[in-house]
């Protein structure tokens, strides 16, 4: 009698265990479907709340396959809150990629020459980005002892759904300081700078001055070259820059007249601060500029300029390309 009740246990032991490897089988098969674009899972998620949840959906048509699945493999199982694309995944697929914690990316990107307000009402209005920032502490909350303008890498950074908008701002400020020093550290002899900052804050002015790559040494060097003199620099984007939201896109004559502390047509040397985020490239033309005699440059209007040693050249190029461009409009 007992050989059959033995015999008889092992046989439904046997049949249990065929049927939970035919679920598992299939489990393994098993596609979501009907998931949407992006599926958040809340933080505190187990498998078993998810799987009703894709059930309720219509994304399974069972739960017994996969809470069998939890039970056997509990380590497989445990899931990171985020953001996922689960679509075209089987249910096994979605739930390693939700316990890998392989969540969407999406990316955040510092244009060279945009100015940090420009830099931060993007990041106030990019996708599923948590804006922690107070505008008025950023200095502090980045610990520079300067304006933060400037202090940010132009470069592509990716972050994750509900990533603090502060901590892509770290990232990027840490990653112009790494670039600054190295740069710096590389630098030209002799140059009329007087620390890192001073590059930073020309090549700030270089990225606004000129779209155009083949330029940036030679622009440099009409700067240093009129630094070296003790000559202004008289620059339009810094005195675009100090007239701030009072700049109606047409520099004026009164504008150069104004006293600001950006107005390079009034004042000696630098303006206080950068003026926008230089790239690297523009930081390596501050701190490595072209050697050259020209001490002036006027826009062609094709994105190029015309360099001229003396002022009397540059007056001629003046009515060449701008008085005879304003008398063509």
């Amino acid at each position: 009698m007992l050989k059959k009740i033995t015999a008889a246990f092992v046989l439904l032991m046997l049949i249990a265990a065929l049927f939970i490897q035919q679920q598992i089988t299939h489990f393994k098969q098993l596609q979501l479907t009907n998931i949407s674009e992006l599926f958040e899972v809340k933080r505190g998620t187990g498998v078993h709340r998810l799987c009703n949840k894709w059930l309720a959906k219509g994304n399974i048509d069972s739960c017994f396959a996969l809470q069998v699945y939890a039970k056997l493999y509990p380590a497989n199982t445990s899931l990171k809150p985020g953001l996922y694309e689960l679509q075209n995944l089987t249910v096994l697929e979605a739930i390693d990629k939700i316990h890998q914690g392989q969540q969407k990316q999406f990316s955040f990107t510092v244009i060279e020459g945009d100015t940090l307000k420009m830099v931060l009402n993007k990041l106030k209005s990019a996708d599923f980005i948590d804006y922690d920032i107070d505008d008025a502490k950023l200095s502090e909350q980045l610990e520079v002892t300067n304006y933060a303008e400037g202090w940010l890498l132009p470069e592509t950074y990716f972050y994750h759904a509900n990533d603090s908008a502060l901590s892509i701002i770290n990232r990027a400020h840490e990653a112009m300081k790494t670039e600054l020093a190295q740069v710096w550290e590389n630098r030209m002899a002799n140059l009329p700078l007087q620390n890192a900052y001073e590059a930073l804050i020309l090549a700030s002015i270089i990225e606004k001055e000129t779209g155009y790559a083949g330029e940036r040494r030679k622009i440099a060097s009409v700067f240093i070259n009129r630094l070296n003199k003790k000559m202004r620099l008289q620059t339009d984007p810094t005195v675009i820059y100090g007239l701030g939201e009072r700049f109606d896109g047409d520099i004026k004559r009164k504008d150069l007249k104004e006293h600001t502390p950006y107005n390079t047509y009034r004042i000696n040397g630098l303006p206080p601060t950068p003026i926008a985020m230089p790239s690297k490239e523009a930081i390596i033309a501050a701190t490595q500029p072209d050697t050259t005699d020209y001490y002036y440059f006027v826009a062609k209007g094709n994105g190029q300029h015309q360099f001229s040693k003396n002022l009397t050249d540059h007056n001629k190029a003046v009515r060449q390309y701008i008085l005879k461009r304003s008398n063509d409009s």
